[in-house]
């Protein structure tokens, strides 16, 4: 299992990393820069936990604090990357900014990372409660409800990004059982490689569409 999930986690990676930069460099319109700077803070992000995880397989030592210290470092990156999905909808859809909606996306996000920075979420512990599991993530997943509405009511006009709101669907689907309970059935983690490819298929499309607009 370790060999998989770490060769897993590195092509992954890999993939986010070069997604990311490919996009910012052949991209010429503001929607393309966008799509390339959230792959690679999501990207970043991930990093933060996914390569302590690879080298606790590996290494002899304690990579508790570090595991826990990169879910915290995730936590705030996921969320900033929704951020980017708001005005890369804005500018894919050629859409005005509205600014209850633009308040509605930034107090969702400043909302839950400041839920983030608790103590009771034992980040440095890689321990966490199920209650704060559930309470750092509600706002989270309220962005990310808004964020997939706005991707389905829009979703036939530009058919390259028509899927976006179904992948985002998924990857909540199979994060939320992972980020509330898998500290009572650690099995559950096992959820996050099918959200994971979720977020692979998603910089595909994004690339797709970075392509079609050059």
């Amino acid at each position: 299992m370790k060999y998989g999930e770490s060769t897993f986690d590195i092509i992954y990676l890999l993939f986010a990393a070069v997604m990311g930069i490919s996009i910012l460099k052949n991209s010429k319109d503001k929607v393309g820069k966008l799509m390339g700077v959230a792959i690679l803070i999501l990207g970043g992000g991930d990093a933060f936990h996914l390569v302590p995880r690879v080298l606790n397989y590996f290494v002899d030592g304690d990579f508790n604090m570090w595991l826990g210290i990169g879910k915290f470092v995730t936590s705030i990156t996921m969320t900033v990357f929704y951020v980017f999905m708001y005005y890369i909808w804005l500018g894919a859809y050629g859409k005005s900014e509205n600014k209850t909606l633009t308040f509605s996306v930034y107090a969702l996000a400043a909302i839950r990372i400041a839920l983030c920075l608790f103590p009771q979420n034992g980040w440095l512990e890689n321990e966490s409660s199920v209650a704060w599991g559930i309470i750092r993530n509600i706002p989270f997943v309220a962005l990310g409800a808004l964020i997939i509405a706005l991707f389905f009511k829009d979703r036939k006009q530009v058919p390259s990004l028509s899927f976006v709101w179904l992948l985002v669907t998924l990857s909540f689907l199979f994060y939320i059982p992972v980020a509330v309970f898998a500290s009572l059935l650690p099995i559950l983690g096992m959820l996050m490689l099918p959200k994971t490819v979720c977020y692979m298929i998603l910089f595909w499309v994004f690339c797709r569409y970075a392509q079609a607009t050059k």
